[in-house]
């Protein structure tokens, strides 16, 4: 796990996410369904942000994160990400 990645809950299946980069943090609001949830087959929440998050770190630069991840358009984006969350 990242040390460097805050992680607050925003209620309604929301969580704002703090990440340090090189020029400033970068903040960027996670937004679950209980529907991915299901595709993912996990309830706990923030784990699934913060396992996002480091999946999405191999994929992109911590600068180039959007404002919003939505966690269907994850699913929908990357056909690696389903297998990468659960294969724990």
């Amino acid at each position: 796990m990242l040390d460097d990645i805050d992680i607050d809950p925003q209620g309604d299946h929301e969580y704002l996410v703090t990440q340090a980069s090189e020029l400033e943090d970068v903040r960027t609001s996670f937004r679950l369904t209980p529907e991915a949830l299901d595709k993912i087959g996990s309830d706990d929440e923030e784990d699934v942000v913060r396992r996002t998050v480091e999946f999405l770190r191999r994929h992109q630069d911590v600068a180039d994160f959007p404002d919003v991840v939505e966690l269907e358009d994850v699913i929908a984006g990357y056909d690696d990400y389903l297998p990468a969350m659960t294969d724990n």
